[in-house]
């Protein structure tokens, strides 16, 4: 199955750009086992025009290592179809109000000599939407409503099956979070059963934009009746790696947009789930939300990776799973997105204590549903169990049911050992009510 996302905006298209990178760097240094050819011809096709066939050299693969042609394919054929060797071309549209920031974005593509984007899968203006949500959703999103529809129908032909969309977008604009709003509503009304995952970016608590509290609360309030899931990167939280973490004195939005998308690359890869018969799963959108969106009411999901470190102490650092999942289980329950400074002290409530309403500070993160992905050697040994930790939960919900495992023996993004903890929890309570705050207070000084 496909995945087709939608990049809306100058955050979406340049958070997008570097998550098909890393995507694509990851399909051609995943290598473990061979599968046979019935298998690689499963997860490759021909172009209509007779272009060649894939083929991979598995005697150039680094000593040490078995070439897994499986979880090449299926990466390949989640993101990208076939054109010819070595091009493939990303399942994605672009769309902006601004043709600067997708034109840098398909140059940078073409410049990776790996993937491209399509000539004729991008929608920009002359104008922006002046950081307003209201120009955005009633005016020029449906002025160019034919025009970015045909842009994805042509995508989705490309699909032998559809998975669903992810559009990506920032909350704090006019373009992403306006315009990206109405793309997403027509998304739903055009194609009602696919999964649609929305990826948003939030602003800096700051604040980046005037009207910034205004567009978030506008955008959430109608993706949350339009999406079935929707997936927050914070953008203070990822400051905060880049500074702490990665070691970077001069950060950048693209050190934060390749942060996001390492942790959207360690969601998205292929994983082998525990009803999924020794395949990769099949449809990631659709098995994520059926994990973590257990109800309605509750769709908003945090992200966190470990390990992250500068590429330069990683040839000096090893990484066992018992110390990678207790960080994780601490740094899930302590509200903490990042190893560095996570609070050892927070310890999930006695069961006769009950569940507090909210997170206060320095308080217990409380979950619905947590996606525990484990990645790279030695990931059948992996213990889980600090994870199955009923006080970890929701009363109302068996830990059997709320914990959902994927593993792949394959290494992800440079880690010989990595994990990815996908979250529905208390952890977006405290900045969706200082958005929630700031927006009543700006209204109420008018």
């Amino acid at each position: 199955m496909s995945v087709v996302t939608v990049q809306l905006g100058q955050c979406g298209n340049q958070v997008g750009q570097e998550l098909f990178d890393v995507i694509s760097s990851d399909a051609q240094d995943g290598q473990r086992k061979t599968y046979s050819s019935v298998s690689r011809e499963r997860f490759f096709r021909q172009t209509s025009q007779g272009g060649k066939k894939m083929r991979y050299n598995k005697n150039k693969a680094p000593r040490g290592f078995y070439y897994d042609c499986c979880y090449v394919g299926k990466v390949l054929k989640y993101f990208f179809f076939f054109l010819r060797v070595p091009d493939f071309e990303a399942r994605a549209v672009l769309v902006d109000m601004e043709p600067k920031v997708i034109n840098h974005s398909m140059n940078r593509a073409a410049k990776s000599g790996r993937w491209r984007y399509a000539e004729a899968s991008h929608f920009s203006q002359k104008q922006g939407s002046g950081n307003n949500w209201a120009n955005g959703f009633r005016v020029l999103g449906p002025r160019h409503r034919d025009a970015v529809e045909e842009l994805v129908r042509r995508e989705v032909e490309h699909c032998d099956v559809l998975a669903g969309f992810i559009p990506m977008m920032s909350v704090a604009g006019g373009t992403g979070s306006g315009v990206g709003t109405f793309v997403t509503q027509c998304l739903r009304d055009v194609y009602p059963s696919s999964f649609v995952l929305n990826h948003l970016t939030w602003p800096y608590g700051t604040g980046e934009v005037i009207v910034q509290n205004y567009n978030s609360v506008l955008t959430l309030a109608h993706l949350y009746q339009l999406s079935d899931a929707l997936l927050v990167h914070e953008n203070d939280a990822v400051h905060r790696i880049c500074s702490q973490q990665l070691n970077l004195k001069q950060i950048s939005f693209g050190d934060l947009n390749r942060v996001i998308a390492h942790q959207l690359a360690g969601v998205l890869q292929p994983a082998l789930t525990p009803d999924s018969c020794g395949a990769y799963s099949g449809n990631p959108l659709g098995e994520l939300v059926s994990a973590l969106a257990c109800h309605p009411e509750y769709k908003l999901l945090s992200a966190c990776s470990i390990p992250q470190m500068a590429s330069a102490s990683i040839a000096f650092s090893t990484f066992s799973w018992p110390a990678l999942l207790k960080h994780l289980r601490q740094m899930l329950i302590a509200n903490t997105k990042m190893e560095e400074g996570i609070d050892w002290q927070v310890r999930p409530p006695p069961a006769s204590a009950g569940r507090t309403s909210s997170l206060t500070a320095g308080g217990f993160n409380a979950s619905l549903a947590n996606l525990l992905i484990l990645r790279g050697k030695d990931v059948y040994s992996a213990e889980t169990g600090g994870f199955e930790d009923p006080a970890i939960y929701t009363s109302w919900l068996p830990p059997a049911e709320a914990l959902s495992l994927w593993k792949s023996p394959v290494p992800f993004d440079k880690y010989e050992k990595s994990a990815t903890l996908v979250s529905n929890s208390q952890a977006l309570l405290r900045p969706l009510d200082d958005m929630v705050r700031k927006a009543w207070n700006m209204f109420a000084s008018r």
